[in-house]
C-alpha cells in the first residue's frame, strides 16, 4: 500500500527544524490534549507540533478512534506526531505501519510516562528499567518506519527511579538514528514533584546527532530561553503550562524576536473567556452538567495555579472550584475571580501544588 501523497508532515517537521527558531511542541497528555484541545490551543497561537494522546497499543489493538481523529481531522494547519505507549513488539510493529498511513509527521514512542497503572505493565517509563528491551523495541520500530518518509521520535524520561541509566541510553538512542528525542528531565519515581535535571537535557543534546527537545517545567517565554541557553535543546516541549496559559508559545515567540516578555498578556477576562471557550470545546454531547464540572476542575487546576497576584489568593480559588457542583456555581466563583481588566501573568505561585490525582497524565 502506497502512503498517501497528501501528507505533509514529515516535509513540514524538517522545515520547522531547518529554521533558526527554536521548535515549540505540545507534550501528549492523556484525556487532554485531544482533537478539541487542539483546535482550541489553536486559537491563541498554539505550538509548531501536536503530538497526541498515546496509542496504547497491545496484541489486538485497534487505533483509538478519538486519538485517530486528532489526526485524520486535524485543524491546525501544523504537523502531528503520533505517539505509542507499549511493550508487544509485533504489536507496535503494526500499529507504526497502520499510521504511517494517516497523515503524521512521525511515529512517537513512550518512553517516560509516570503513571503506575502505565510502568507497572513495563510500558511507558517503565521500560527504562530494562535498557536492553528499549535497545530491541527501537529497533524493530526503526526498521517498521524506515529512514525515509515519516519521521521516528521518541519522548523519555531520564531513568526509572536513577538517572545514571540515561548514559546507558544516550548510545542506544544514538544507534537507532531517530529524528528527534524529547527528554523530560526527571526520572519516572520523581513525577512532577523535584526540580527539572536540565544537565541531564544538556548532555543529551551535545551527544546526539540528531535534535533533542527539552521538556519540564517549561511555563514562562523566560523559562523557555533559560531552558534553551542552558541545554542547547533544539526546542521545548510543553504541557501543563499551556494548560494554565494557552497565549504561551506567542509569548515564547515574541521573547525569542527581541520583544522581552512583550507578548499577548492576557486581562482577567481574557482568561475567563478562555475557560469559557474550554468548556464549549470540551462539553461533549449530551454531557451531564455535574460530570462537565469535574471535567473542567482537570483544567482549572492547573490554571488556578496562576490566578491572583499572591499563593493565598490562588489557593482560595482552588478551594472553592474544586467544591463547586453546578454550571452556575463554577462559573460564579471565576468571575468572581477574573471578571476585571487587570493583567494576569498565569505564573504558578510556587506554594500552590496541582491537587493529588487531579494532574491529566504527562507522558
Amino acid at each position: 500500500m502506497t502512503l498517501p501523497t497528501a501528507n505533509t508532515g514529515p516535509r513540514q517537521l524538517d522545515a520547522l527544524l531547518a529554521r533558526p527558531e527554536p521548535l515549540l511542541a505540545l507534550a501528549p497528555m492523556q484525556d487532554v490534549t485531544d482533537l478539541p484541545f487542539w483546535r482550541l490551543l489553536s486559537r491563541y497561537g498554539g505550538p509548531d507540533v501536536y503530538w497526541t494522546e498515546y496509542f496504547r497499543v497491545t496484541a489486538t489493538w485497534r487505533p483509538e478512534k478519538w486519538i485517530l481523529r486528532s489526526i485524520t481531522e486535524n485543524p491546525t494547519g501544523r504537523p502531528c506526531i503520533a505517539q505509542l505507549i507499549g511493550n508487544d513488539i509485533p504489536a507496535l510493529v503494526r500499529a507504526a505501519r497502520e499510521l504511517q498511513h494517516h497523515p503524521v509527521a512521525a511515529i512517537d514512542l513512550n518512553l517516560g510516562c509516570p503513571a503506575p497503572v502505565v510502568y507497572r505493565k513495563c510500558a511507558g517509563g517503565g521500560l527504562l528499567r530494562e535498557p536492553a528491551r528499549v535497545d530491541a523495541i527501537l529497533g524493530a520500530l526503526r526498521d517498521a518506519i524506515g529512514d525515509h518518509g515519516v519521521k521516528f521520535t521518541v519522548k523519555t524520561r531520564l531513568g526509572f527511579d536513577s538517572p545514571r541509566v540515561f548514559d546507558e541510553l544516550l548510545p542506544i538512542f544514538a544507534r537507532h538514528s531517530l529524528d528527534l528525542l524529547t527528554v523530560h528531565g526527571r526520572t519516572v519515581a520523581e513525577m512532577y514533584r523535584s526540580e527539572v535535571h536540565y544537565d541531564f537535557i544538556r548532555n543529551a543534546a551535545r551527544a546526539l546527532p540528531f535534535p533533542v527537545l527539552a521538556n519540564g517545567n517549561v511555563d514562562s517565554a523566560a523559562r523557555a530561553a533559560a531552558v534553551l541557553e542552558s541545554t542547547g535543546a533544539r526546542g521545548v516541549m510543553i504541557g501543563r503550562g499551556c494548560i494554565r496559559n494557552p497565549w504561551l508559545f506567542e509569548q515564547i515567540r515574541a521573547h525569542g524576536r527581541g520583544h522581552g516578555d512583550r507578548g499577548p498578556v492576557p486581562t482577567g477576562r481574557d482568561v475567563l473567556d478562555y475557560i469559557r471557550s474550554l468548556w464549549e470545546a470540551t462539553e461533549p454531547p449530551e454531557s451531564r452538567e455535574r460530570l462537565q464540572v469535574e471535567q473542567m476542575k482537570r483544567y482549572l487546576n492547573f490554571i488556578g495555579q496562576g490566578i491572583g497576584s499572591d499563593a493565598a489568593t490562588a489557593t482560595a480559588f482552588l478551594h472553592r472550584i474544586r467544591r463547586a457542583t453546578t454550571r452556575a456555581e463554577f462559573f460564579g466563583i471565576c468571575s468572581e475571580h477574573l471578571d476585571h481588566s487587570d493583567p494576569v501573568p498565569l505564573l504558578p505561585h510556587p506554594e500552590v501544588h496541582a491537587a493529588r490525582n487531579e494532574a491529566p497524565p504527562a507522558p
